[in-house]
C-alpha cells in the first residue's frame, strides 16, 4: 500500500550540561567524562497532516530542575510554521516530566498515549519515590482531566495513527513508553524518544541509568533496529549529536531536519 512521505524536525528547546557518563550510563567508560543532555520535541509534517511528538516542559520546570532554557517548545513549533493551537494530533512517548507538559496549549489536539503508560503513572508504582521522581503530578492530573474530556486515545501496542505512521509499545525506560515509525524520502525513520537517550545506548548496548525494566529496554532496542532502515534512521531522544549530524533549518541552528541524510 502506498503512503505519503513526511518531513521530520527535531526542535531543541533546553539543555542539561551537568551530566557525565557516570550518571548517564550504567556501564561508563569514564565516570567523569561529560555527557550533556539535549531536550527536543519533534514535528512530523506531510500528506496534509501535522503531528507533534512530545510537548516538553516550561521555563518554571527548567528553573526548578536546573535545566538550561533555550526557548519555549511552543515557540519552536511556531518558528517552523506550526501553531500549537491548531495541531490535531499529539503523541506522548511517555509521561515523564520533560515530555508531557503544555496540555492546555494544544486545545484542538487528540493525545495519543499507550494504555500501559497511563496505568503506570497513575498506579501503585507511584507510591515509590524513585519511580515517581521522573513524573510531574500536575501533568498526570492534566492527563486524567483530558481523559474525562474524551481527548485521549489509548493504544495497546502497535497502531497506525496516520497513513504509514505507526506507534509501537516498548516500555523499558518508563512503564508504557512508545516509539514512532515514520516514512520519509530517505527511508523508514524511528523516533525512539527515550527508548534510547543517546546513540551510545543502543549502539553500544549500554543502558541509560533511569529505567523501569532493563529487559524491556534492551528488547526495545531490538524493536527499533527492526523498524528502522539503518542505525542512522534511529533518532535518540536526548543526544546532542542529533543537531551536530543532521542538516539544520536556515537561520535556526536549534532545529534539525531528520528526513534528510545526516551530514556527519
Amino acid at each position: 500500500m502506498s503512503h505519503p512521505t513526511y518531513e521530520i524536525m527535531a526542535l531543541r528547546y533546553a539543555r542539561f550540561e551537568d551530566r557525565t557518563q557516570g550518571n548517564s550510563l550504567i556501564f561508563p567508560d569514564d565516570h567523569a567524562a561529560p555527557m550533556p543532555l539535549d531536550f527536543y520535541v519533534w514535528a512530523i509534517r506531510g500528506g496534509g497532516r501535522t503531528i507533534v511528538l512530545d510537548t516538553g516542559f516550561d521555563a518554571a520546570s527548567a528553573a526548578r530542575r536546573n535545566r538550561t532554557w533555550l526557548r519555549s517548545p511552543l515557540d519552536a513549533l511556531r518558528g517552523v510554521g506550526i501553531e500549537p493551537g491548531e495541531v490535531k494530533d499529539v503523541v506522548l512517548s511517555h509521561m515523564h516530566w520533560d515530555h508531557a507538559g503544555h496540555w492546555e496549549e494544544f486545545p484542538q489536539a487528540r493525545f495519543h498515549l499507550q494504555k500501559e503508560e497511563m496505568q503506570y503513572c497513575t498506579g501503585s508504582c507511584m507510591c515509590h519515590e524513585p519511580l515517581r521522581r521522573p513524573f510531574d503530578v500536575e501533568h498526570v492530573v492534566m492527563a486524567v482531566r483530558h481523559v474525562f474530556r474524551e481527548r485521549v486515545t489509548f493504544h495497546a501496542g502497535t497502531v497506525e495513527i496516520a497513513p504509514g505512521i505507526t506507534l509501537h509499545l516498548v516500555g523499558g525506560h518508563s512503564g508504557g513508553l512508545q516509539i514512532m515509525r515514520v516514512p520519509t524520502a530517505r527511508g523508514w525513520v524511528v523516533l525512539a524518544s527515550d527508548a534510547t537517550h543517546f546513540w551510545a545506548n543502543i549502539r553500544r548496548r549500554n543502558p541509560f541509568t533511569l529505567l523501569h525494566n532493563l529487559e524491556r529496554m534492551i528488547e526495545g532496542w531490538v524493536t527499533c533496529e527492526g523498524l528502522a532502515d539503518s542505525p542512522d534512521h534511529i533518532i535518540p531522544g536526548h543526544d546532542p549529536e542529533v543537531l551536530r549530524r543532521f542538516p539544520k533549518i536556515a537561520g535556526d541552528p536549534q532545529t534539525a531536519l531528520l528526513h534528510l541524510p545526516p551530514e556527519a
